[in-house]
């Protein structure tokens, strides 16, 4: 039972990670209808903007942190601009096809700069955890659940108590509807890619302590991600979260008792049963065809 629950606790904690990049996606599909896949490479960019400022440059750990997440915000703005603005008049191809061109992009610049060797982060805290019996909590997942957690409420909050966040969701609801009743729509866009920028950050400066930070963990965090958004229900936000979390025990358990270097396959295998058993995912809805 104690390996069943320091299972579950693991599996929570990376899945946590997976649910805050599954958010950016479901965000920024609900106000453009275009899927971003460049959304893990701003997990990557937050865990490099780590690095550069408390490795290399030696800053406070909640200096790097601020730091990076401004940067990660800039750097959603300009995506928006350089990425989405100028074919938000398109079909939904080429705006995905620059998404995949923007990804593979950052990543070489990444590379070219920082070169293929992985580097690590120090944890946000020395303290090492805390023991329940023989289930030993890590202190680095109890601040990704706990920061995940939070995050999720402050998102409640804002969406549905303040008028920007009701603005945003009218957005992601009806465009024009919403550019008739008087709201900036592309500034909503650029908020909402604003944030999702900042949602990946956050999930990479979480798990960069955890994972190496290398030019991989965009696409290694991304591919899980979006599985996660389709488990749950593509476009849902509540699906997003559970769908991460799922992944998360999943792959960890399917890790302990199958096998280790099958890990990142068993995330694949949960979502092609739930392509096959229930494809509108958990909080999606059954679209009726006609005969």
């Amino acid at each position: 039972m104690a390996i069943i629950l320091q299972l579950l606790f693991t599996g929570l904690g990376i899945g946590a990670v997976y649910a805050l990049v599954a958010l950016g996606f479901v965000l920024i599909y609900r106000a453009t209808n275009v899927v971003n896949f460049a959304q893990g490479q701003f997990a990557m960019l937050g865990g490099y903007c780590m690095v550069i400022t408390t490795v290399d440059l030696g800053l406070p750990y909640w200096l790097g942190i601020i730091i990076s997440l401004v940067v990660m915000a800039f750097f959603g703005a300009i995506f928006n601009l350089g990425v989405y603005y100028p074919l938000r008049h398109r079909s939904f191809l080429p705006v995905v096809i620059s998404t995949i061109g923007a990804s593979i992009l950052i990543t070489n610049l990444v590379l070219a700069i920082y070169g293929p060797e992985p580097t690590t982060l120090p944890g946000m805290t020395d303290y090492p955890g805390i023991s329940f019996g023989a289930v030993f909590l890590d202190a680095q997942y109890l601040v990704i659940i706990a920061t995940t957690l939070a995050l999720v409420l402050l998102q409640y909050v804002f969406f549905e108590h303040t008028m920007i966040g009701k603005k945003m969701q009218a957005v992601s609801q009806d465009k024009e509807m919403a550019s008739l009743l008087g709201i900036n729509v592309t500034g909503m866009i650029m908020l909402t890619f604003t944030y999702s920028a900042v949602l990946g950050g956050i999930a990479g400066i979480l798990v960069a302590p955890i994972l190496f930070v290398s030019v991989g963990l965009g696409a290694q965090i991304a591919l899980k991600a979006f599985a996660a958004s389709i488990i749950g229900g593509f476009g849902d936000v509540p699906g997003a979260i559970v769908g991460g979390l799922l992944i998360g025990v999943a792959e960890t358990l399917g890790a302990f008792y199958i096998s280790v270097p099958y890990k990142d396959a068993f995330a694949f295998v949960l979502l092609f049963a739930f392509l096959l058993i229930r494809p509108q995912g958990i909080f999606g809805e059954k679209i009726a065809q006609k005969a």
